[in-house]
């Protein structure tokens, strides 16, 4: 329990922006349904709160002196199912062209501040997995590791927004989910929007988690 103390106090600057962002995000959503008497973007609350669960692991995991590897396995699995959710956010921005157009500016903050807050628990989430790691596996191997996860939420991202699959259906409809993903992976000159997105959104997560996990050195750099 003194672990867990000392975390949340380590760690309370991290919590307290996040949350702050995140309070900011609803309010920008509560003025929209206010002005415009529609409940037409609600769904970004649940999207959010699905963001915040790959964050909550990797919390929940540094909390652990040292986790066993079985238990940390099966935590990863969890945590790399949900990781997308975060990321995902970013292309609610296509629901913008179904906005109202008198206060387009206000769909676009609120949406992006959603956005941003899917991307700032990604990093926040990746750059704890990193950590959580090393005692496990050697850096180069989490180095290539973390890169490729990037498209793998790439192409995770793909098949939430455009084939409409959740999270879950890896349990509650695996026929049909890995049905469209081995048609994508067997036949890509079929698919080709499938394979530019992918690659193309996990380009953007990988500088994104760059600059993040640069700026966040170099910060604490300064701090030392």
């Amino acid at each position: 329990m003194d672990y867990v103390k000392n975390l949340f106090l380590s760690r309370f600057k991290t919590f307290a922006l996040v949350s702050v962002s995140m309070l900011f995000s609803i309010i920008l959503l509560m003025i929209r349904m206010k002005l415009t008497h529609s409940f037409f973007y609600l769904f970004l609350v649940w999207n959010l709160f699905l963001a915040a669960i790959p964050f909550a692991i990797t919390t929940y995991l540094i909390s652990i002196p040292k986790p066993n590897w079985l238990w940390l396995v099966l935590c990863f699995g969890v945590w790399l199912l949900f990781l997308p959710n975060a990321p995902y956010i970013v292309t609610d921005l296509l629901h913008l062209k179904m906005g109202n157009t008198s206060l387009l500016w206000l769909d676009v903050l609120v949406v992006l501040s959603f956005a941003s807050n899917g991307l700032l628990l990604f990093f926040l989430s990746v750059l704890d997995m990193k950590s959580i790691l090393k005692p496990y596996v050697s850096a180069s191997k989490i180095k290539y590791l973390i890169f490729s996860l990037f498209f793998l939420n790439g192409f995770g991202v793909y098949l939430g927004r455009f084939l409409r699959y959740n999270s879950w259906e890896i349990l509650s409809n695996p026929k049909y989910l890995f049905e469209d993903i081995f048609t994508i992976l067997l036949q890509p000159f079929s698919n080709p929007e499938a394979w530019l997105f992918t690659f193309l959104f996990g380009l953007f997560l990988s500088l994104g988690f760059w600059m993040f996990q640069s700026l966040n050195t170099t910060h604490k750099q300064s701090q030392s």
